[in-house]
């Protein structure tokens, strides 16, 4: 395995982490009677499937999870937590910045892998297709109509560029 595809995998089961924790950030806030809470705790499942299945690669492969997963763990919940006390769009919006920001990530990674690891490459392109669908549906929910939503959903796919880089090297 090359230090590029280690990478790669650090990144995304870091984000697949953070993914999870954002989810539990809104339900926490929101309950489950909150309009789309159903439909956040659906994704949240999703995303703890991608979660498990990033686990069992990196440990089958031999790669260390990025060190700042504690950092992930609090800044995800708080970010759930904050967009789900603005509102349900406020959270679909957060939803619609953090998917439309993966689904560039992944499919830059498909790019640069091209046919050297199958086995990841079609782990990110299903998960990409899963991606693009909490996307879609978070807009169809509302997203765009959330308080400030371009600076919102800018500020937020800021924050996910820089977990990117960060969770890649440390």
């Amino acid at each position: 395995m090359t230090a590029k595809t280690a990478a790669m995998l650090r990144v995304d089961q870091a984000g697949e982490y953070g993914a999870t924790r954002i989810y539990a950030g809104q339900l926490a806030v929101m309950g489950d009677r909150a309009p789309h809470a159903a439909e956040i705790a659906a994704m949240a499942a999703q995303e703890a499937d991608h979660r498990k299945r990033f686990d069992e690669l990196i440990a089958r492969r031999g790669v260390r999870p990025t060190a700042l997963q504690p950092v992930w763990s609090a800044a995800g919940f708080a970010l759930g937590a904050a967009t789900a006390l603005i509102g349900p769009k406020a959270a679909m919006a957060c939803t619609a910045a953090i998917e439309t920001e993966i689904d560039r990530h992944y499919t830059e990674q498909l790019d640069e892998l091209g046919d050297e690891d199958p086995e990841l490459a079609a782990m990110i392109r299903e998960f990409r297709d899963d991606e693009r669908e909490h996307r879609d549906a978070a807009l169809a929910a509302g997203a765009e109509q959330a308080p400030a939503y371009p600076v919102l959903f800018h500020a937020i796919r800021l924050g996910c560029r820089a977990a990117i880089a960060l969770s890649k090297r440390i």
